[in-house]
Order: structure tokens, then C-alpha cells, then sequence
């Protein structure tokens, strides 16, 4: 039997009881995230995958969204210098890019 009593939020179920109920939604949740980390664990991986270090992954996907980034501010940059400063950037994420790749 759940013991609870009438609080400032509505009806509050004691902790001491474990068959108190959850909020729904937590328990649906937890399902969810248990059966997609079972899904990864069957998927088979590409050959070369096991030595992609996904620390180089988020490296090169932060480099990518910094370089559109500065690819749409260049497409409106008007001001002389502050198109060079963009342009320097530009390059140097390139650069940055292509040792990664190597």
C-alpha cells in the first residue's frame, strides 16, 4: 500500500515506498534508451571503424560548422578588412581540416 499525503503540488508519494508510481514518460523513456543501446551493440561496424577515435570525429564536425559559419558571414561581409579577416579564417580552417585528414 502507497502511503501518501496531500502537498503543495498535488498528491506526493512517500520515497520509503518503491511501488510508489513514476511519472509517466520516465519509465517509456528508459525503455527507449535501453533498446537503442542494444540496437548499437548488434549493429555491425564498417571495417575501418574501430579505429576512428570520435574525439578526431567532433574535432572535424566542429571545424566543418565553423567553416559554414564563416562561409555565410563572408557571403555578407561588405567591409574590405573585414572580409581579409574572414578570409584568413577561412584558410586556416582549411588547413586545420586537412591535418585531420592525414
Amino acid at each position: 500500500m502507497t502511503r501518501a499525503h496531500e502537498g503543495r503540488f498535488g498528491v506526493c508519494f512517500d520515497a520509503a515506498f518503491p511501488e510508489a508510481p513514476m511519472a509517466r514518460g520516465f519509465e517509456s523513456k528508459s525503455v527507449a534508451d535501453q533498446q537503442e543501446s542494444a540496437q548499437l551493440r548488434r549493429t555491425p561496424r564498417p571495417r575501418g571503424a574501430a579505429a576512428v577515435n570520435p574525439g578526431v570525429v567532433a574535432r572535424k564536425r566542429g571545424l566543418e560548422l565553423a567553416r559554414a559559419d564563416i562561409e555565410r558571414r563572408l557571403a555578407k561581409a561588405s567591409v574590405p578588412a573585414h572580409r581579409q579577416m574572414l578570409e584568413r579564417a577561412l584558410r586556416a580552417l582549411a588547413n586545420d581540416l586537412r591535418s585531420l585528414e592525414d
